[in-house]
């Protein structure tokens, strides 16, 4: 049988580029070498991409990689990738990457992928709109509000009051669309504020202003198995900082993880799982995604940030709870690649 041509795209234009190097590293590393061959597809920072060989794969970071594409990789056009590869394996993380826009191009070249399609991933993306459905649907989300950047620089007292009326203190201030922990901030004391809204509107042009949740914060894996979403594990979060911050999340030894959870009841778990699979299904994220949130005192869930794909590092949440569940890396991949093709072989239009 001839092996399944499978593109890992990685790299991308967005503030998570390394983390999607090490994501898409460590699945060329893990792929199953008899069933699937594994392309590495390199999106720089201008979108272009570019196969690469196999002496590009170890290199550090997309730095290392950008500076010897020319003289190593191959630069191929989007139109070209439909030659190149049988499936496409996302490993891009957020924007043009987990918000619909790579989904999009797929969806034209008729390449099948992993993660749910264009409108599910934009929404996984878009922090406001998806606190939105969630909430129409009957799940707990934080409060929050939006404030947009002409909104800031034309009002600021009136936000401010704004803020304080309906948020309080301490709030939390993150931009809209971003992800890994960027640009957020936790505003203890009005004074303290203008410097969050700037922190957060580096990386977009409107903020997300929520409550603070003091709690156990956690984050399952779901994966559609026989066409049902299925929990693959969950994991309770310990960081080191005040939040789970960008370098509690990929620097070793920076955060505690217990999988499964060490100080959550088999009561609360239950519910926290009921409530992971609606907010998944609510969105209409297929394949898999990773859903995060919190339990407060009393055993009250919120879900705080769904995500349409996972970051697939060595030490990511997606390994250990497929470790949990008796699979090696390996088998995990597989199996999402091969529930990625049946799910885009009964589709009917775009995922």
């Amino acid at each position: 049988m001839e092996k399944l041509r499978v593109g890992i795209i990685l790299g991308g234009k967005s503030s998570e580029r390394e983390v999607s190097l090490n994501s898409g590293r460590n699945v060329y590393d893990n792929l199953d070498d008899e069933k699937y061959e594994g392309i590495p597809i390199f999106m720089d920072y201008s979108g272009q991409l570019w196969i690469l060989p196999w002496q590009l794969i170890s290199q550090n970071t997309t730095t290392d990689i950008a500076e010897r594409l020319e003289r190593d990789g191959r630069r191929i056009s989007y139109e070209e990738l439909k030659e190149e590869i049988d499936f496409a394996f996302i490993s891009l993380h957020g924007k043009y990457g987990d918000d619909g826009c790579i989904q999009g191009l797929m969806e034209l070249l008729g390449i099948p992928y992993t993660g749910p399609g264009v409108l599910a991933s934009a929404l996984g993306m878009d922090k406001h709109i998806q606190q939105n459905l969630l909430r129409s649907e009957g799940t707990e989300v934080p409060k929050s509000i939006v404030v947009y950047e002409d909104e800031w620089e034309r009002d600021r007292k009136g936000v401010e009051k704004r803020l304080l009326d309906d948020i309080g203190l301490p709030l939390v201030t993150k931009p809209t669309r971003e992800g890994s922990s960027m640009g957020v901030t936790i505003v203890r004391d009005m004074e303290s504020l203008e410097a969050g809204m700037r922190n957060a509107l580096r990386w977009d042009n409107s903020v997300l202003v929520e409550e603070f949740l003091d709690g156990t914060e956690f984050s399952c894996i779901v994966i559609d198995r026989e066409d049902e979403p299925e929990i693959l594990g969950m994991t309770e979060i310990k960081p080191q900082s005040e939040f789970y911050t960008y370098d509690d999340k990929y620097m070793p030894g920076r955060c505690r993880k217990f999988t499964p959870p060490k100080n959550i009841s088999p009561d609360v778990i239950e519910k926290i799982e009921r409530e992971v699979i609606r907010a998944y299904t609510t969105l209409g994220f297929r394949s898999y995604g990773r859903i995060d949130g919190f339990v407060l005192n009393g055993g009250r869930v919120l879900i705080t940030d769904p995500n349409s794909s996972s970051g697939m590092a060595p030490a990511s949440f997606f390994f250990e709870q497929a470790a949990e569940a008796g699979l090696l890396p390996s088998m995990i991949i597989s199996e999402l690649i091969e529930i990625s093709r049946r799910i885009h072989e009964k589709k009917r239009g775009p995922l």
